[in-house]
């Protein structure tokens, strides 16, 4: 039986029940393309940003949601190496992944090592990324020092944790207080955001300040976590959770943190402060910014392999529940990332 193309569409600011299963023709890659049948598919906060109409620079509607995937290689296209038929390959999208098939431009393709299932390795597409570029590219952690992170055991911050760890670095971590048991068996120090100070905290266990602080809360508590850097640390914001239900212009909080982060790095003192997205740099240097991605998502794929970083599936649903898979990402009460398959 011939396979057919079966694509989740968000139609517009909806409810996860609002999702359209769509099904069609499966594509023909283009030139410098390759066609890969999706095996894994995650759910991340941008997806449930975009649903509120809420992701900064999301495309207007409708559309196919999906920010990475991991997959197989089916057909490739013209000027692509045939070669690449039949590997499982990973890709990092922000759009269009929530789909049986997908077409990708052949250079935006890592290979996935041998002997890590399809969720496993998608679990460390988007997240291990992030999680490796804020780590080793922004804050330049080093073996030692001290890091605070915020949300630890969520999608980017349970990899974050994990590779801070790995690297000899001693870490403290926010999580809600189910979560401080697992984290504890990780050798991080929780902190229950909800119901602990968590400024007077950080500052009884590092009395000195933090080496970096990973803030994916944004809002006004942005800069609890400037003050609480150690001379010479590093602020690396990379979200705003804190304003998802808020309404009015989705940009602003995002441009309320660039601005924020830039007068800091003017002022006179000794610390330095970033706002990470993961697409930085790819409009004015593409090939630099593929050759990064590769090179980092390779490493992060090597870590995974040796069991420095364990993969955190909260848990594994058909694209066609993906509704149910929505809503319990949404839930608040899983730790890792909800992934979909076909």
């Amino acid at each position: 039986m011939k396979e057919g193309l079966v694509e989740v569409v968000l139609p517009g600011k909806v409810e996860p029940d609002g999702l359209r299963i769509r099904r069609g023709a499966v594509p023909t890659p283009g030139a410098g393309q390759v066609l890969i049948r999706m095996e894994a598919t995650g759910v991340s906060f941008a997806e449930q940003q975009m649903r509120r109409g809420r992701y900064y620079d999301q495309p207007p509607y409708p559309f196919v949601p999906g920010y990475d995937l991991v997959g197989t290689v089916l057909a490739t296209g013209e000027g692509v190496d045939p070669g690449l038929a039949d590997t499982r390959v990973a890709a990092l999208l922000k759009v269009g992944a929530w789909a049986s098939h997908v077409l990708v431009d052949a250079a935006d393709v890592v290979p996935v090592p041998g002997g890590l299932r399809p969720a496993e390795a998608e679990t460390v597409v988007v997240n291990g990324i992030t999680a490796w570029q804020m780590l080793n590219r922004k804050a330049r952690v080093r073996g030692g020092q001290t890091i605070l992170v915020h949300g630890a055991n969520g999608g980017v911050g349970s990899v974050l944790v994990q590779l801070a760890l790995a690297a000899g670095v001693r870490v403290i971590g926010t999580a809600s207080a189910r979560h401080h048991d697992a984290l504890r068996e990780r050798g991080v120090l929780p902190i229950d955001y909800r119901t602990e100070n968590v400024t007077a905290r950080v500052r009884e266990l590092a009395p000195g300040g933090v080496d970096a602080v990973f803030d994916h809360v944004g809002g006004r508590g942005v800069v609890d976590s400037w003050r609480l850097l150690a001379p010479g640390g590093t602020l690396v914001s990379y979200g705003s959770a804190s304003t998802r239900d808020d309404e009015g212009s989705k940009s602003w909080p995002v441009l309320k943190l660039l601005a924020r982060t830039w007068l800091w790095n003017v002022l006179p003192n000794r610390r330095h402060a970033y706002f990470y997205n993961v697409w930085g740099g790819r409009a004015l240097a593409k090939d630099r910014f593929r050759a990064r991605l590769r090179a980092d998502l390779t490493q992060v794929f090597a870590a995974l392999q040796r069991g420095d970083i364990t993969a955190q599936i909260a848990a594994e649903l058909p694209l066609a529940r993906v509704a149910d898979a929505l809503r319990l990402a949404e839930s608040g009460t899983v730790a890792g990332k909800v992934v979909l398959n076909p």
